[in-house]
């Protein structure tokens, strides 16, 4: 949610920010549905003020003694309820429109930010490593998974339907190896973890962003006012909401838990294997910050080079792209992506998001804080992927095959499983 007075005042630069990411909103309208909310509280505000002085003058009369007059007044008095009435319902439909609207508004896009459609026209910005050259047909990541006992999507499938795998023995210890190096990386950073419910209000959704428009990437707990969260995001910024904070220093936090998407309109798009599925584990980054841009952009470089650290210790090759406007969603100000190199899809593959939202969430949320002049302000929420597993294991397990059919563990992740160096 954007700030009324600067969408007036940046009205242009808030519709060029919608028509970049093709979403269909119309400043006009929002201004105008603020024009008339603002003419329906000033109407029932008049007749509140009319109200209070019959009820002075109906209260004088009586202390008079003078009954019949009074009883006039109160006649008079009936019919303006009744305007009032209607003028008060005027104002709550006026303010639930108005309110539609400024949940619909988008944030603003960074001056940097790239022009595009799509994520194919995501820039890249560098590279790390370099993509693995076999000299042996290799395998993609269900066929080691099966080869190793790893992964049974079958029986996944079985269970819980489509989109649904298990990672069995050493594919379970793969997967919550790397969560525990990513979580173990944020601690040595200054970040609190914490263990958030999965399950999470509707306003914790409306107030991150995520809704009204992803509500159909979100699985709905029924007879509940309760969602099933999708990132860690949702309930980390929630944590803070309706409060006001020291942001003397940058708060970090960090959550590792399971998350779950509809993926509703992925319908036949990477449908084999581990890459969209309804239901993953994520370690999940989240900053509050001070209203102060500089400070922010940094701390946007910050979290991103978190999760690099994170793929270079796991001996990935991967690149960091600028996110174009056609890919940037209705909340992100600015945003980069990192893809690690998949061999099966013989191209780099997202695993990994970095954003920065200004006071979009902390606006929706009421996340504010004292700032240097004693004024209450809207905090800078800022949000990135630390780890994504099972969909890490994809380039895990297919850039470190070897011919043989085994699989190298990094170095690093091996105090992690057992003390594995690799998986045959």
């Amino acid at each position: 949610m954007l700030d009324m007075k600067m969408i007036r005042l940046r009205a242009k630069e808030v519709q060029e920010a919608a028509i970049r990411r093709k979403i269909p909103f119309d400043v006009k309208e929002l201004i105008a549905a603020d024009d008339w909310r603002r003419m329906q509280m000033a109407a029932a505000e008049k007749l509140r003020e009319e109200r209070n002085r019959f009820a002075a003058a109906i209260s004088e009369l009586l202390r008079g003694g003078r009954i019949r007059e009074a009883e006039e007044k109160k006649k008079e008095a009936a019919a303006l309820h009744d305007r009032l009435a209607l003028a008060e319902t005027g104002l709550r439909d006026a303010r639930e429109e108005f309110d539609r609207l400024m949940r619909l508004v988008p944030n603003l896009i960074s001056p940097d930010t790239p022009e595009g459609d799509n994520d194919r026209d995501n820039v890249e910005l560098r590279t790390d490593g370099q993509p693995p050259q076999f000299e042996f047909a290799p395998k993609d990541h269900v066929e080691l998974g099966r080869l190793l006992d790893l992964i049974d999507v079958d029986r996944g499938v079985k269970i819980g339907g489509s989109r649904q795998y298990v990672l069995k023995g050493n594919g379970a210890l793969l997967h919550r190896a790397v969560q525990q190096l990513a979580v173990d990386l944020l601690l040595e950073q200054g970040f609190t973890l914490l263990e958030l419910p999965a399950m999470t209000k509707e306003e914790a959704f409306v107030g991150t962003g995520f809704f009204p428009a992803s509500r159909d990437q979100s699985f709905a707990v029924d007879g509940e006012n309760l969602f099933l969260a999708g990132t860690a995001e949702v309930p980390l910024v929630s944590y803070y909401a309706g409060e006001t904070l020291d942001l003397s220093q940058p708060l970090l936090l960090a959550a590792a838990g399971p998350c779950f998407r509809s993926e509703v309109g992925s319908a036949g798009r990477d449908v084999r294997g581990l890459y969209r599925v309804h239901q993953f584990a994520k370690v999940e980054q989240v900053v509050l910050c001070r209203a102060d841009l500089t400070l922010a952009e940094e701390l946007l470089v910050r979290i991103t080079a978190h999760a690099e650290r994170l793929l270079q210790l796991l001996e990935l090759p991967y690149r960091v792209v600028a996110v174009c406007a056609g890919d940037l969603s209705a909340k992100n100000y600015k945003q980069f992506d990192i893809e690690t190199w998949m061999p099966s899809r013989n191209a780099y593959g997202e695993t990994h998001s970095a954003s920065l939202l200004l006071d979009y969430q902390a606006r929706r949320s009421n996340i504010r804080y004292w700032d240097e002049n004693g004024r209450l302000a809207f905090a800078y929420t800022l949000n990135g992927t630390m780890a994504a597993s099972p969909r890490i294991l994809i380039p895990l397990l297919e850039c470190h095959q070897r011919e043989d059919g085994t699989v190298r563990i990094p170095k690093a992740l091996r105090p992690y499983i057992r003390g594995l160096e690799e998986l045959k």
